[in-house]
């Protein structure tokens, strides 16, 4: 009989006040990954020191692979051992084979349990390619299995963006049994990425049902960026209901929510802590304060008084820091120092702008762009991975295609190409959805994506021996699923700051990308910085962009650089040589619009918000923030 884990206390971060749920905000994603990984690693010790097995319940998914890869690090570092370790996964697509990509036996495989010492036979998933008349019974005992093992003692969640934990979809019931679930239409719409397109994803999948799920002894509801920001609000802040599944854990004794700050963003105690309680103003809060007191009652900052400051309830600032035209008038004055027609400064300096994909730079910072060649610095865009999974098979078909036709035109007798045109057509035709391309296709794909890097940062003035294709290990799976940055990722990353060695760097601080590029590559250039710094003393100035996933809200924005009606139509037209992504991308994430739209959208959103606060009124802004030299 398994003892209380009561004691499994959340890890040390700062609490949300006013929620429903326990919920935990972290500032660093690594730091979250930590924590839960020691509260895992806590139950395997503890079960193991009173000679018992441990029974941990996991979830698929980017969301825990940051304490995956912390579970692995403390098994390879510290010796965890996970010998006594019986694990469970909630939910399994129904008719994907186990060895697909996409399944979530395979996923568990890549990505965990083949690094630790889990024994084959206490790995349990529900049965995806059971025939439909035993369904029932492999659910019952995937049930009594869990039984059997003692309960779970500790379970990882993640959420949908409608809520959804495990298969349980909005309007489950409460009491819900494990089944064969229905996926939800959004559910379905974000797991198009892993399976190349909507069409291709499972209409069903079999799921631990809410009585099973909530008898674990403690549950650890997961969320990262600011996609997931709404429904956890929802999940947290409203009440339990069918629609929000995830709320149900409002019920359950011992749940825990952690969130970054992107995913926390919208809850009261995070967006609005001076509602919420007595608080500590520093610079930064009286900012976000004052700048939402503007934005909330209509009114320009340079026009609030002391009642609209009462009738929000910010009496506590007006008493420590009025009266309301001197509060206000602060923050005007930070606000106006943050426009900066010259980015890089006046002074010509070298400058490298880190772009993820290869259209980042100018989807995010092209307007920048524009402005850093204009003032005459010598712009370096480094494209960090080769983008060649988010390229549709026709393209690259078309590709191959011309080629063939150029020589046959012109009386090119090139056998090898033929071959090669033959191979990605047969490839192709034979390529099952969500399957990894031939080395052809793939090298074709790259080189798509490569002629439109070209093309696009040509546009924007950057000169063609300036641009760098880095190519990073970390990518290069040929699948959505990518590795973690390793030591190769950061020494190129190191050898090109060392070669042109610039005073100033931009780098893609848009975490909510759905497949996590944006994030490694972040971690990866940090670590590189972090290291220069450390060796020589100095590193460049980093500054962090934003706009293909996101914006950086008013507050944060430290650098804002105003755009004129041509450089965003030269910008736009920069996002345009990128064919292969416009009209339809393979990999939109939950934006439906077009790059060039968001982006758009966007930087006339940013001017607007500076017009209402009743500052200088710009055409578009680009915002930027200055990296504070810590790891994500």
């Amino acid at each position: 009989m398994h003892t209380s884990n009561k004691n499994t206390t959340c890890p040390a971060a700062a609490r949300v006040a006013g929620t429903r749920l326990p919920c935990y905000a972290f500032t660093s994603n690594r730091e979250l990954a930590r924590s839960v990984a020691q509260a895992v690693a806590g139950v395997i010790r503890e079960r193991g020191a009173a000679g018992q097995k441990a029974v941990i319940g996991l979830t698929t998914g980017s969301t825990p692979l940051g304490i995956y890869r912390e579970l692995i690090r403390m098994h390879r570092e510290e010796g965890l051992d996970f010998a006594n370790v019986v694990s469970f996964n909630p939910d399994e697509y129904f008719g994907i084979p186990a060895d697909q990509a996409q399944s979530r036996r395979r996923w568990m495989q890549d990505h965990f349990f083949a690094h630790v010492n889990i024994p084959a036979a206490n790995i349990n998933f529900l049965d995806g390619m059971a025939k439909a008349g035993d369904v029932d019974e492999v659910c019952r005992r995937f049930d009594e299995a869990i039984d059997g093992a003692g309960g779970i003692d500790i379970q990882l969640l993640g959420i949908g963006r409608n809520g959804h934990i495990a298969a349980n979809e909005p309007f489950s019931a409460r009491h819900a049994q494990t089944r064969l679930a229905t996926l939800d239409p959004l559910t379905r719409k974000d797991a198009a990425g892993d399976f190349f397109g909507d069409e291709n994803v499972p209409m069903q999948a079999l799921s631990l049902g809410f009585d099973k799920l909530f008898q674990a002894r403690k549950i650890f509801l997961i969320a990262l960026g600011e996609h997931k920001a709404a429904i956890i609000r929802e999940a947290v802040e409203g009440a339990a209901t069918e629609r929000v599944p995830a709320s149900f854990l409002q019920q359950h004794a011992d749940a825990v929510v952690v969130v970054d700050s992107a995913a926390g963003s919208q809850l009261a105690g995070l967006a609005t802590p001076w509602l919420t309680g007595p608080i500590v103003w520093d610079d930064l809060l009286i900012r976000r304060a004052v700048l939402w007191l503007s934005l909330t009652v209509g009114k320009p900052l340079l026009k609030l008084n002391d009642d609209d400051f009462r009738s929000q309830n910010l009496h506590q600032l007006l008493a420590l820091h009025g009266p309301a035209h001197a509060v206000a008038h602060r923050v005007f004055r930070m606000m106006m120092d943050t426009i900066n027609y010259h980015p890089g400064g006046r002074t010509p300096q070298r400058v490298i702008c880190f772009s993820p994909h290869p259209d980042d730079d100018v989807i995010s910072m092209g307007g920048a762009l524009i402005r850093l060649v204009e003032d005459r610095h010598e712009v370096h865009v480094a494209y960090m991975t080769n983008g060649n999974i988010a390229v549709f098979d026709h393209d690259a078909q078309q590709v191959a295609d011309l080629v063939t036709e150029y020589n046959r035109l012109f009386g090119i007798d090139n056998q090898r190409t033929a071959e090669v045109e033959r191979c990605v057509h047969e490839s192709l035709a034979a390529k099952k959805p969500g399957r990894p391309d031939s080395e052809a296709v793939a090298k074709i794909k790259a080189l798509i994506r490569w002629s439109e890097a070209k093309a696009g940062a040509a546009v924007v003035g950057c000169r063609e021996e300036n641009l760098h294709f880095l190519d990073l290990p970390f990518y290069r799976t040929g699948t959505v699923a990518k590795n973690p940055v390793g030591d190769d990722d950061v020494q190129i990353i190191r050898e090109l700051l060392e070669h042109v060695r610039p005073e100033q760097v931009y780098i893609a601080g848009d975490l909510s990308d759905p497949h996590g590029t944006h994030r490694v590559c972040a971690e990866a250039i940090f670590r590189a910085l972090w290291e220069m710094e450390q060796q020589t003393g100095s590193r460049p100035e980093a500054l962090l962009y934003r706009g293909a996933w996101q914006e950086w809200p008013p507050h944060e924005i430290e650098i804002a650089v105003p755009l004129s009606p041509r450089d965003l139509e030269l910008k736009k037209q920069a996002i345009f040589r990128h064919e292969s992504q416009k009209d339809e991308a393979l990999f939109p994430g939950s934006d439906e619009r077009e790059f060039w739209q968001r982006a758009e959208d966007r930087n006339r959103g940013t001017a607007d918000i500076y017009n209402r606060l009743g500052l200088p009124e710009y055409y578009a802004l680009e915002g930027f923030v200055r990296w504070n030299g810590k790891p994500l």
